[in-house]
């Protein structure tokens, strides 16, 4: 996510840190090269340039000035006015959703064809039903797409929330005021609304999205847009903002190949919060957004935060505490155990997730690995593991030769894999062992060359 921009912040706040007084020369040096990493990742020109001067005011000011540590305190500077330019100056309120009417609370959604607004419905109904507690009915106005119902109709039922159909020969405004109806009938405390995307802005589709808007007057109107669209994001903002009282902004493929500029420039184009940000195709790939935690991300400081909520999310708690108990009373760290650890790590969003929260200097710490080729390693790991039988798994020295041949042609891997996935087992066994006499540091230190595809 925003690597580009990050790498080049990371290396500007490195050594600003290390600036024992600050001179006009060296803040000169170093906004020059903060306003190149913006301009580069695509950051609207108009919010670089206000972003540059407020730092500047800041940066010549006492508390920077005055300060023991005038470069840890300018990095801070940098820091808060990131996440002012993202949305902090506007409290925290204003990125949280508002379910102040009478049920259902209308969502309607804005945007581009291809910005991924449907599957962005889907991610909402599932993050609303599971972190709001929400009952959500969704509902498609989109008659011009072919597929666009079923898919809503698809990434809803695995969302785990209610579909209202509709047909390509109704019309919008008609199909919004029956999904409302049927809302109101069957205690639906949200309707999500998608609309119609097109491929570029025209006034048809403004006057039609502004008609469903006065039908059906929604307490939420989002605007989903691509980060990966630079400059084009901002512009089509700005024509939607015109046209229709947007509340708030969701941006999606942040973990694309992106500059992500648009996750800067947005916000101070539109005025209006960014809410989500979508993060990872997966349904449950939709984070809050929070300027403060994006803002440490976007100069390296890593989100440890985030990183702590994905695990709470991710481990299943029950098993974490049954394990233990399993390796406290002498119990033995077996396959079954392994595969379980493999399964959780998936579940927090696999390694590239998990990399990416981390600071930037952690995340240089695990060297120049390919996390596709890590996260590719693992898959194989289980795979390896599914073709053993439950008494292997249960005793794994009970795998000699033969049986190693059987579970590697079982697993369609050479002989050579499953030895090295046996070797990495046994250094997460003796791990294990070294937990249990509360060694933590021995068993920090025995981490070294566990991760896969060579994480060192």
């Amino acid at each position: 996510m925003l690597d580009n921009l990050t790498q080049r912040l990371a290396k500007v706040v490195k050594t600003m840190r290390g600036e024992a007084r600050l001179t006009e020369s060296n803040t000169a040096e170093m906004l020059r090269e903060v306003r190149l990493a913006l301009l580069e990742a695509d950051v609207a020109l108009p919010a670089v340039r206000e972003f540059i001067a407020k730092v500047k005011e800041k940066a010549m000011g006492e508390e920077v000035i005055g300060s023991l540590t005038p470069g840890q305190a300018l990095v801070g500077v940098v820091q808060r006015e990131l996440a002012s330019l993202m949305g902090a100056d506007l409290g925290a309120e204003a990125s949280q959703l508002n379910f102040a009417t009478q049920p259902p609370a209308i969502i309607l959604m804005a945007g581009l064809q291809g910005a991924g607004k449907t599957t962005t419905v889907g991610k909402l109904a599932k993050y609303l039903r599971e972190n709001k507690k929400k009952k959500v009915l969704t509902v498609s106005a989109d008659v011009y797409r072919p597929a666009a119902i079923g898919q809503l109709q698809t990434v809803t039922g695995q969302a785990g929330a209610d579909f209202f159909p509709s047909q390509p020969t109704d019309k919008p405004v008609d199909i919004a005021l029956a999904a409302l109806d049927y809302a109101k009938k069957h205690h639906h405390e949200v309707l999500i609304v998608d609309t119609a995307g097109r491929l570029g802005i025209d006034q048809a589709m403004m006057d039609e999205i502004r008609a469903v808007h006065a039908a059906i007057k929604p307490i939420e109107t989002l605007f989903v847009v691509d980060a990966m669209l630079g400059q084009d994001a901002i512009n089509t903002a700005k024509a939607f903002n015109d046209a229709l009282p947007l509340t708030g902004v969701v941006l999606t493929k942040l973990d694309g190949d992106s500059r992500g500029g648009a996750a800067l420039s947005v916000r101070h184009i539109t005025g209006k919060p960014i809410k989500f940000a979508g993060v990872a195709e997966k349904l449950d790939g939709l984070e809050a957004f929070d300027p403060s935690r994006m803002a440490n991300r976007i100069l390296g400081m890593g989100d440890i935060l985030a990183l702590v909520e994905e695990a709470r999310k991710g481990v299943d708690m029950e098993a974490a505490q049954d394990l233990a108990h399993k390796i406290k009373g002498g119990g033995k760290f077996d396959l079954n155990d392994f595969k379980a650890q493999l399964s959780q790590m998936k579940k927090m969003g696999g390694l590239t997730s998990l990399l990416d929260k981390l600071p930037a200097q952690m995340q240089a710490a695990a060297g120049n690995a390919n996390m596709d080729q890590a996260e590719k390693q693992v898959r194989r790991m289980e795979g390896i593991i599914n073709a053993m039988t439950p008494q292997e798994r249960a005793k794994p020295e009970l795998i000699k030769a033969t049986r190693k041949r059987r579970i590697a042609a079982g697993a369609g891997v050479q002989v050579q894999e499953v030895n090295r996935m046996l070797s990495q087992f046994e250094q997460m066994q003796s791990m294990m062992k070294k937990l249990k006499g509360g060694g933590m540091m021995k068993m920090m230190r025995g981490m070294k060359g566990m991760l896969p595809g060579g994480m060192r």
